[in-house]
């Protein structure tokens, strides 16, 4: 799939820069998987939409109440007409990135970004026939549904990106989900709450870097160790002193919701993203601080190093252990955040297992994200946007299998991890013991 093109100007100096560029452009690869993913998925929809089509009008609502400000109006789709228009829009487009490929061109992220929306836009219609999906609803309940999968995967990346694999977010997410609701329970106070969510994640990271860094254990296997210890401890607990007082010490109050004056009046995004509690703020600024602080400070270009070539960073006076031992806990410290929303964010008390698997989830949308906290973020929001439409779906009666749909996100990271539509790349040394 990939072909490789002999240089056409060897003799172009290395430092003009229109000579650097005929060279770059003269060796760079034809990597066809682009174009074979586009194809593949042209047919897909061709069958879905065309040799199983259906007829009728989906309407899509995005007004979430009658007294908002600016009123959107709905939005009525031929099912029919636009499964067969946007089946030979992917025709054209899948055709459009082989001519990119072949004048060795790289397809651009905004080209597979409008691939991707134009065929989700045919299987909402799709599934939807003759129904309304109301598109706020839909968005915020993939937020929702995001936030402790977003907050895991901020804590992953910053631990995978100093070297140290964490496969123990699921373990700071149900430490952070049982601490909080003892301490707002107690307290009375939900900000205490998520501090000691924090302070609960950060210290399941500190067995987890100790084991790893200090005594060189298999990182892999004190992840799992700490996952099922953290699930039998809270489940213990729970059964023996929670449920035993469940006013006292399983009762805290929800985080309200804060509406942001201005912005949560933008139509369509603003009830989604401005009117949400505080955990969820706190998320936002979470991801910007991950992003800005891996990329545009010396801290971030240490935490970097040490994942990448520790030796390298080791000789220059990183200290590389202790680089990585705190990287681990700042990302214990958000993942146990992610944790809270579980019980302060949503729901209001602790249950046995009330992570449900969403830290390897977490795990995943690192993968996915090629460990970049941004490409995270939006990877943990595509498996929240995919759990929240097989509910929506399920309510209205679609023709898709609920289980289907569950699997999406899953054989999407599959697809991801083995390059079909991007490479995926984790740190040079992530995983790998230093031995100074």
């Amino acid at each position: 799939m990939t072909t490789a093109v002999q240089q056409t100007q060897p003799g172009v100096p290395g430092g003009a820069p229109a000579g650097a560029s005929a060279t770059a452009t003269a060796l760079r690869l034809r990597d066809w998987r682009t174009p074979i993913a586009f194809g593949i998925f042209t047919v897909i929809v061709g069958i879905l939409f065309i040799g199983f089509g259906r007829h009728g009008t989906s309407t899509f609502t995005f007004t979430s109440l009658s007294t908002d400000v600016v009123h959107v109006p709905d939005l009525p789709v031929n099912v029919w007409g636009y499964g067969i228009a946007a089946t030979a829009i992917a025709a054209v487009m899948a055709v459009v990135s082989t001519a990119y490929i072949r004048s060795r061109r790289k397809v651009p992220r905004w080209y597979l970004a409008l691939f991707a929306f134009i065929l989700l836009v045919g299987f909402l219609a799709w599934s939807t026939a003759d129904e309304t999906l109301p598109i706020i609803g839909l968005l915020g309940g993939a937020l929702a549904l995001s936030v402790p999968l977003i907050f895991g995967a901020m804590g992953g990346v910053m631990s995978e990106r100093s070297g140290v694999v964490n496969i123990v977010i699921e373990g700071q997410l149900l430490a952070g989900a049982f601490v909080s609701a003892v301490v707002a329970s107690t307290t009375g106070s939900a900000i205490a709450g998520l501090v000691a969510a924090a302070v609960a994640g950060m210290l399941v990271s500190f067995v987890l870097a100790a084991f790893s860094i200090k005594y060189y254990v298999d990182q892999i296997i004190v992840g799992v160790v700490l996952n099922v210890l953290v699930l039998g401890l809270t489940n213990f607990l729970f059964s023996t002193v929670l449920s035993q007082h469940p006013t006292a010490l399983n009762s805290p109050t929800p985080l309200p919701t804060l509406a942001i004056p201005g912005l949560s009046a933008i139509p369509v995004i603003g009830p989604v993203l401005f009117d949400q509690t505080a955990i969820v703020y706190v998320m936002y600024v979470a991801v910007a601080f991950v992003f800005y602080l891996l990329f545009f400070t010396r801290t971030g270009l240490r935490i970097r190093s040490v994942g990448e070539h520790p030796r390298a960073a080791d000789t220059v006076g990183i200290n590389v252990s202790s680089t990585r031992f705190w990287s681990v806990s700042f990302g214990g410290a958000i993942a146990g955040i992610g944790g809270a929303f579980f019980t302060i964010g949503s729901v209001g008390a602790f249950s046995e297992d009330v992570s449900s698997g969403q830290g390897y989830i977490a795990l995943a949308a690192v993968i996915f994200g090629g460990w970049h906290p941004i490409k995270a973020t939006f990877a943990a929001l595509l498996f929240g946007f995919a759990n929240e439409l097989q509910s929506e779906l399920s309510i209205l009666g679609s023709p898709v299998p609920s289980q289907f749909l569950l699997m999406l996100p899953y054989i999407v990271t599959i697809i991801a991890v083995a390059g079909l539509v991007g490479q995926s790349r984790a740190p040079g040394a992530d995983g790998k013991p230093y031995f100074k």
